[in-house]
């Protein structure tokens, strides 16, 4: 048997059946998972109400039941009376005998007279005359309380008993006691729920089918997203789901559709990195080999052109160093545990010390430097970092600018931001080109950056320090009016630090 190996968050398309680091699980659809749920939640419901039907319909027929013979208990209590008067005077029981069981007759149920002494004078059913019963019900009617209780008799099933005291005048004078069976009660019930059963089990099988129905509504996008995820898993980035609706599902499509979009522009920009790196450490390495190559080819040479061909080579060679720091910076920048060094930092003195370092550059072309500030600044941020970062973008704008021009570098407040504005009078971007001039490796003019010594990394580097600072960086510029960066920093930033 062939044995498939994966890891647990691989999806597999071979079957419902995979082995998951050496333990077997079977593939459980979410639609069998919402329609189970849902079928035993509409299950333990209808049992639920069935109970409290079945229970409530009891209470109320067994409490009516009892109510109406105690009713009926005290009619006959009141009716006996003469009779009662009689059989004091005349010894003579048969008319209470015949009244008894004409009673029991019209209340369909068993009908007793006690005495005082507990002791059945008549009994419809000819059964217990003469007997004393001692009965709970006979005893509190004998102190002048009716009562009403229900039994489960072995031999006759669940059946009531009333008892209602017999007064003449004050006295007690016996107990009406009367037996009636509720099995016909219950028979009703067992009957009325079997079909309350009956449709129970309709109302079942329409909510499964409802819910199946429901579950695939819900499922069937979770299988389109994780078929994409598949194809994703080979390789394939560039997918996408169709998302309709505006619930919790078209959420997570759209979510998805971005992840990929995004995936598959990082899986392109790595691409394209990996090709402009290659691209520019060859041309370099390229450089070196010809002149390199050349000067073995020379038999004999002036030492001149040697020394002009190891110029050549070591300008080569501090340009692959160039590269390869500023590819070391961006890896620096992009790791996720970087923690930058804040300070407190007058911003003012750090601008002055960058002029000074960079007016050499600035004087070789006759480029005047000036700084215009409107008040002292004091923020925390990391000194090395934005130095790196403001120093890219005032050489670019020494490089970029023709001899006798200028650059000049503002600073100042605005709301929250702290505002560095640094403008030049060069030769300024083209309008297609600035929305890329951050990308790692764009140059608006390749030719014109490698006779200035430029990797195109030096504006992408700048944009993530700021990035870093919870800053912003942006630019306007005109083709040969010039360009002008804006570096918004906030003035809370590093107050977690």
């Amino acid at each position: 048997m062939k044995k498939i190996l994966a890891n647990r968050n691989t999806y597999l398309p071979s079957g419902e059946l995979v082995t998951i680091f050496g333990q077997n699980r079977r593939f459980i659809s979410i639609r069998w998972k919402l329609v189970s749920t849902y079928l035993l939640l509409i299950i333990l419901t209808l049992l639920l109400i069935n109970s409290f039907i079945s229970e409530s319909m009891r209470i109320n027929y067994v409490t009516e039941k009892k109510m109406n013979l105690l009713a009926q208990g005290n009619i006959i209590a009141d009716r006996i009376i003469s009779p009662i008067r009689e059989f004091n005077e005349n010894d003579d029981y048969e008319p209470l005998v015949d009244l008894m069981k004409r009673f029991s007759k019209e209340i369909k149920s068993r009908v007793m007279l006690l005495n005082k002494e507990g002791i059945v004078i008549s009994d419809s059913y000819d059964v217990l005359t003469g007997q004393k019963l001692d009965h709970l019900e006979v005893q509190e009617a004998l102190q002048g309380k009716s009562n009403a209780r229900l039994h489960n008799l072995k031999k006759y099933g669940r059946t009531i008993y009333v008892a209602v005291p017999v007064f003449l005048g004050r006295e007690i004078q016996g107990v009406v006691l009367i037996s009636s069976s509720v099995e016909e009660i219950h028979q009703n019930i067992a009957r009325t729920m079997k079909r309350f059963a009956l449709l129970s089990l309709l109302s079942i099988f329409i909510t499964g089918l409802i819910s199946f129905i429901f579950a695939k509504v819900i499922s069937s996008p979770i299988e389109k997203l994780t078929d994409r995820i598949n194809k994703m898993h080979q390789g394939n980035l560039e997918q996408k789901v169709e998302v309709t609706g505006n619930d919790e599902l078209s959420n997570l499509g759209n979510a998805f559709n971005l992840m990929t979009t995004k995936l598959a522009l990082v899986e392109q920009q790595r691409k394209d990195f990996v090709a402009n790196v290659s691209h520019e450490l060859k041309t370099p390495l390229s450089a070196i080999k010809i002149l390199s190559e050349s000067l073995l080819h020379q038999n004999q040479a002036d030492v001149s052109i040697y020394r002009e061909f190891l110029k050549d080579i070591d300008s080569e060679v501090d340009r692959l160093n160039r590269i390869i720091e500023n590819l070391l910076r961006l890896v620096d920048l992009g790791k996720n545990s970087l923690e930058l060094d804040y300070q407190v930092t007058y911003v003012n003195y750090l601008i002055e010390n960058l002029i000074r370092n960079l007016k050499p550059l600035a004087d070789k072309k006759n480029i005047s430097i000036t700084f215009t500030e409107t008040e002292k600044i004091q923020i925390k941020l990391d000194q090395i970092k934005i130095q790196q970062a403001l120093i890219n973008i005032i050489s670019n704008g020494i490089k970029y600018t023709p001899a006798g021009g200028k650059v000049d570098i503002f600073l100042y407040s605005e709301y929250e931001d702290v505002v560095i504005k640094i403008e030049d009078n060069g030769i300024g971007i083209p309008k297609e080109s600035l929305p890329h001039i951050f990308e790692r490796f764009y140059r608006v003019d390749k030719a014109r950056a490698r006779s200035t010594g430029g990797t195109g990394l030096g504006l992408s580097i700048s944009q993530q320090i700021i990035g870093l600072h919870q800053g912003s960086i942006s630019v306007d510029s005109e083709l040969g009016k010039g360009t002008i960066f804006y570096i918004k920093l906030p003035k809370s930033i590093g107050m977690g630090n």
